[in-house]
């Protein structure tokens, strides 16, 4: 039976886009079972004590803009730095995500688009027609899944990934949990690399 890892992010979130295609390598090479859990940023961040971007110490943000670069060019991508349509609520996007899980729906292919969408071509992620769009482009129900997204249910269990990100001590985007362990950041796949291939157990705060 594959192993599971809980990949908390969100479609807002840089770093999640960042980290996302080394992130299905290591899934591929270790046949992990991913459970995508979209979550809400500004209350992790608030409720974990950390600050919104806007909010941070401009050298802070400096460094940020720096970082990305680096990455950029680590990862072999092509992205704005500050991409017209962003910052944007991601609560529908992130939502679609879910809508699309339960409808038994594998979400990847939408993900890969949609952050590319994002930081690439610089798309309006808050626009439900934008959202249909790129759901369409990769063979899901867009409008079927949008419509849903929208809904309470599925607000209710976005909320229910946060509370679960507490629960887990995720404190931003992305943490992959594997065994109770969090790796946080896409600067620590590799870290969760090793984990795998040692097949250790997991480490925790008490030591």
């Amino acid at each position: 039976m594959p192993r599971q890892i809980d990949y908390y992010f969100s479609l807002q979130s840089p770093w999640a886009y960042i980290g996302h295609a080394p992130f299905m390598k290591i899934v591929s090479t270790y046949d992990l079972r991913i459970n995508y859990r979209p979550v809400l940023l500004l209350d992790l961040f608030s409720e974990s004590g950390g600050q919104p971007l806007a909010k941070r110490h401009p050298m802070r943000q400096r460094y940020r803009m720096i970082e990305l670069q680096r990455w950029r060019d680590k990862r072999g991508l092509n992205f704005h730095l500050q991409p017209a349509n962003w910052p944007f609520n991601a609560r529908l996007a992130d939502g679609v995500v879910i809508a699309a899980l339960e409808a038994a729906l594998d979400p990847e292919r939408f993900l890969r688009r949609a952050f590319a969408a994002v930081w690439e071509d610089e798309f309006n992620l808050a626009d439900p027609a934008t959202l249909t769009k790129l759901a369409d482009e990769v063979g899901l129900p867009g409008k079927q899944l949008v419509e849903r997204s929208a809904t309470d249910a599925i607000g209710a269990a976005y909320e229910q990934n946060r509370q679960d990100a507490l629960s887990s001590d995720v404190f931003g985007s992305p943490g992959y949990v594997l065994d109770g362990e969090l790796f946080w950041g896409q600067d620590r796949i590799e870290l969760l690399g090793d984990a795998l291939k040692s097949g250790r157990k997991p480490y925790s705060s008490n030591g």
